[in-house]
């Protein structure tokens, strides 16, 4: 059977990568692709989010994305 996929898709199928990030909260690892925006852990539930450092710093919609907990703690590191 062939299989017909969107042209703007190849690079999510193709280059997607693997990333080992600990739980800020009960230090379990979490995995997290490159396409996933934030993954819960497996653990305890924590939600993990995947490099939204930059996007912080100038999305007006940054706050309602994250939530504000997270929103005031990732604008308070060092980018």
């Amino acid at each position: 059977m062939l299989n017909h996929y969107c042209p703007g898709s190849s690079s999510l199928r193709n280059d997607i990568t693997l990333t080992i990030k600990t739980c800020p909260d009960c230090g379990s690892d979490v995995e997290l692709f490159s396409i996933d925006k934030k993954v819960a852990c497996d653990k305890c539930g924590f939600v993990v989010f995947n490099n939204l450092q930059s996007c912080i710093e100038w999305c007006r919609y940054a706050e309602q994305c994250v939530g504000t907990e997270m929103y005031t703690k990732m604008k308070r590191q060092p980018a």
